[in-house]
């Protein structure tokens, strides 16, 4: 009898499983510059930052429909650093994490990469289905 139980547990275990990985709300969105994001008008349609700067690349985007959460990452050159840096806002807490309009920052200045997010509590932009997945 336990042998049954615990076979129609990993049964639905395996279909909630299924379930969730196909029908996520989690989208993944990749560029490789500055360029391609103003093109796709993804700072527009608020999933990027728009004091992303000039020479980033790398940039990818990923937001979670269901969750409510956007995280992102870019690259760019060392001439930006003083631009990107003036326009950021130090923000309460201990892990050097800086603000701007409704995302967070945290800065690697020797790597030249910043992860963003947005801000807990902040409402996702409304989703488009015609944008660029992958």
């Amino acid at each position: 009898m336990k042998k049954i139980i615990l076979a129609i547990l990993l049964f639905f275990a395996l279909i909630y499983w299924i379930l969730t990985a196909y029908f996520s709300d989690v989208i993944i969105n990749k560029y490789p510059d500055k360029e391609s994001v103003v093109k796709e008008k993804v700072i527009e349609k608020g999933w990027i930052p728009g004091l992303l700067p000039d020479s980033a690349y790398n940039i990818e985007e990923t937001h979670d429909l269901d969750t409510n959460q956007l995280f992102g990452r870019f690259s760019y050159k060392p001439a930006d650093e003083k631009m990107l840096m003036e326009a950021l806002k130090p923000y309460n807490d201990r892990n050097s994490t800086y603000r701007w309009g409704n995302f967070l920052f945290k800065v690697d200045t020797k790597a030249h990469t910043v992860k963003f997010r947005n801000l807990p509590g902040t409402p996702l932009p409304k989703h488009n289905h015609t944008e660029k997945e992958n």
